[in-house]
């Protein structure tokens, strides 16, 4: 299957998520194959002015990269085949004032299990997130200490993401899963760590210090710095 620009490779017991206007298409291999499996397909009109219709975006499987796909178990998949069931139910019962509402409710509660399907794949796999966190480790400590930030700004959790071949929604997901603080507070947290240890060396002035972290204007980097330690850089110096 190609998804967006990438191949997905599916197997039995993967879920993929694909929200309006993301495009899908499909190759046969040199030796046909017939898939099997159910689909789930609703109009977004449908959501409109209901609870989940508010909610769905927060559902962040849907803007997940193709190689990040829910793989569930087969007690899972029982769970899943149950909840279409009681969709497809409803939709073969005579319609009346209840209709709408029962379909959107069986529609949530199954994404709600995905929800929690998907918080469990983050623990299973925890030996492979935990090689992800140490190469975001690894890649922001690299970045720093080159001479990318005074040359492209500040890195930014969409490019450790991209670097990483995971999509961001993903990646913010399992970095705070793993670590309990976001990739961003993770970044910010070692250029004020970074901040410190360059504000001794007194041969650099504030301004150098801070096109040196990749900011564009010394002010935003006495914001930044004032928020996150409680005084200025010069502040900060003195007493030191």
């Amino acid at each position: 299957i190609l998804y967006g620009r990438n191949m997905y490779d599916f197997q039995e017991g993967t879920l993929l998520f694909l929200a309006p206007g993301q495009v899908l298409d499909v190759k046969q291999p040199p030796v046909p194959v017939e898939p099997k499996g159910y689909a789930l397909a609703f109009h977004p009109d449908l959501l409109r002015g209901t609870q989940l219709g508010r909610n769905i975006h927060d559902y962040n499987f849907f803007s997940y990269d193709v190689h990040e796909a829910l793989h569930i178990s087969q007690q899972e998949r029982n769970i899943v085949t149950e909840c279409l069931a009681n969709i497809r139910q409803e939709l073969q019962h005579a319609i009346d004032k209840h209709s709408r509402q029962l379909i959107v409710s069986n529609i949530e509660l199954l994404l709600n299990y995905c929800v929690r399907f998907y918080d469990r794949q983050f623990i299973t796999r925890e030996r492979v997130n935990a090689d992800v966190i140490t190469r975001f480790e690894r890649l922001v400590y690299d970045y720093y200490r080159s001479g990318n930030p005074e040359l492209h700004g500040m890195l930014t959790v969409a490019q450790c993401a991209q670097e990483l071949n995971l999509s961001a929604n993903y990646f913010g997901d399992l970095v705070k899963k793993e670590t309990g603080r976001s990739a961003l507070e993770f970044i910010q947290s070692h250029v004020v760590s970074l901040a410190k240890e360059r504000i001794f060396d007194t041969s650099k002035s504030i301004s150098e210090i801070a096109y040196g972290l990749g900011f564009n204007y010394p002010q935003h980097f006495t914001r930044f710095f004032k928020t996150h330690v409680g005084m200025t850089p010069n502040q900060y110096r003195a007493q030191s």
